[in-house]
């Protein structure tokens, strides 16, 4: 993958859940109240504001802004377990299935704090999926143009499904420089890969069943892409052998897929919900794939 190719992997000294990443995706700082005109005292000096600090000469110098706290830092080898056990996955040319379901169960419980913290970790990916959703959905029914439309996309009618999807990977998740940014694009690419795989060629005639299978498939990229970036973007570079290589990502592939389809399973998109509506679900998807994968690597590790 080309993220995995092209980051070091997570430091685990850093904070599980960084400020900066609100479930919203904007700031959680609190914004500053407007400011106030000083009122003079009785000896003709204006009075300090409240929050502000006085000066000997009066002038008033603002109180310093209230910041979020600092989150602690994370375990340091958080991921040591997780990545060690990975590499023997790989280094086995993917034969060894019991550290690959080691390396995915300690990767949820132990690096990432359980299937929510790793959920929320996903908080640009999560939106960039709402997003996709709620543009594929407006799509159905002979809808495209007006969809396209929406979100300024309507010199794209008519043209190529791919070409469509990478005018809206641009609208949903442009490219920000940051690895969660990188990540939500790369799941993108990776989608649009797979389209004709799955049969799914005309934008002006999506079905509510070729909308589940991309957004299925947009979600597990971006899982996929946020494992190999934690615990693989080293070992995944590991066998000489393409064809070693392929079949060790598609392991890996396999075993997300199957966790974001049984989240879906449950949390089905519906064409009538409102954009909040989508979020909550799409967010439930996300955490609830966590969870499964964790089991499933777990009943991995018991039967092998």
């Amino acid at each position: 993958m080309g993220t995995s190719n092209s980051y070091g992997g997570s430091g685990g000294a850093k904070p599980l859940i960084p400020t900066w990443l609100s479930d919203g995706g904007g700031s959680d700082s609190p914004q500053p109240a407007p400011a106030q005109q000083p009122t003079p005292g009785s000896d003709g000096v204006a009075a300090p504001l409240p929050g502000v600090l006085p000066s000997v000469k009066g002038v008033g110098v603002p109180a310093p802004p209230t910041r979020p706290p600092v989150p602690p830092a994370g375990e340091a080898r958080r991921y040591t377990a997780a990545r060690n056990n990975f590499t023997r996955f790989v280094s086995s040319g993917g034969r060894d299935r019991r550290s690959l379901g080691r390396a995915l169960s300690q990767y949820v419980s132990s690096s990432s704090g359980g299937s929510r913290n790793a959920a929320r970790r996903m908080a640009v990916s999560r939106r960039s999926t709402a997003q996709l959703a709620g543009v594929l959905n407006s799509a159905i029914g002979g809808n495209a143009p007006a969809a396209l439309r929406s979100v300024g996309l309507e010199r794209l009618a008519g043209r190529p499904i791919e070409e469509i999807f990478l005018g809206i990977m641009e609208v949903v998740c442009p490219d920000g420089g940051a690895i969660d940014d990188s990540i939500a694009r790369e799941a993108f690419v990776e989608t649009i890969v797979d389209l004709a795989e799955n049969g799914i060629t005309d934008f002006d005639a999506l079905t509510a069943a070729q909308v589940q299978t991309i957004l299925e498939l947009n979600v597990a990229h971006a899982i996929e892409a946020r494992i190999c970036n934690d615990i693989g973007a080293q070992s995944i570079n590991l066998p000489q052998d393409a064809k070693e290589a392929a079949d060790i990502q598609a392991q890996l592939f396999e075993y997300v897929e199957r966790s974001v389809s049984d989240a879906f399973a449950t949390n089905q998109i519906g064409t009538t919900m409102t954009h909040e509506q989508v979020t909550r679900t799409i967010d439930s998807v996300y955490e609830q794939a966590y969870s499964i994968l964790q089991s499933m690597a777990e009943a991995e590790v018991d039967r092998s």
